[in-house]
């Protein structure tokens, strides 16, 4: 039935973990153009976790809805998938995980909060997204690990940094001086052990959701 299901998938999740959960043709991040050819060369399901932002062509709208309208069940979750599914969900497309329900109620907006960079090779992450670090900087709070002064400050200044260079080192230098500094020691320290990876869990949930549609067995 290989196929049959096509996933986008880049930096959001490795493909070992990928394929120990859904049985599919896994391809690069999503280009214009690449949802279209996928529904022309037969695919009954799409699921779009990773795309191009910068580096490309987008995704275009157009293109998941003529794949909507050919009947493919398009998923979306996790990264450009999140945003395309919270804003196509009224025509058909079906938005998995917090992230797209985070854009689908406007608690997000921006594109940059799951941008990264990316290897382009490898597609191993060199960059944060923000969406992670507000999670990580959340989860600190919510255990302690800093107060709601530091927790401002750093979320102020990952905000401020461009999508490349977000990373927790550079968020911390960035926030120096704004914040307590032992705050900011606890938080890297934090970070290092116990970042959320929320791109990650929802393009699992994603998969998962794909695995478990009827007919998929």
């Amino acid at each position: 039935m290989t196929h049959e299901v096509v996933v986008f998938l880049g930096p959001s999740c490795d493909l070992a973990a990928a394929r120990a959960i859904l049985d599919a043709e896994y391809r690069p991040p999503a280009k214009r153009g690449d949802i279209l050819e996928a529904a022309r060369a037969g695919a009954r399901i799409i699921g779009l976790i990773d795309g191009v932002f910068f580096q490309d062509c987008a995704v275009a709208h157009r293109e998941v809805l003529a794949a909507l309208r050919a009947g493919v069940r398009v998923v979306g979750a996790s990264s450009m998938g999140a945003l395309r599914a919270a804003e196509l969900d009224s025509l058909g497309m079906e938005g998995v995980g917090e992230i797209y329900r985070a854009y689908r109620e406007g608690r997000l907006v921006a594109d940059d909060e799951v941008a990264l960079l990316f290897d382009p090779e490898t597609f191993v992450p060199l960059s944060e997204p923000l969406v992670n670090i507000r999670a990580t900087i959340q989860r600190a709070l919510e255990c302690g690990v800093i107060g709601a002064d530091a927790a401002g400050s750093l979320l102020e200044a990952a905000r401020a940094l461009y999508f490349p260079e977000r990373t927790y080192d550079a968020v911390v230098e960035a926030a120096e001086g704004k914040a307590d500094p032992d705050d900011l020691a606890r938080f890297l320290a934090f970070a290092d052990e116990h970042a959320v990876d929320r791109k990650r869990e929802d393009a699992l949930l994603a998969l998962e959701y794909i695995r478990d549609l009827p007919g998929m067995h």
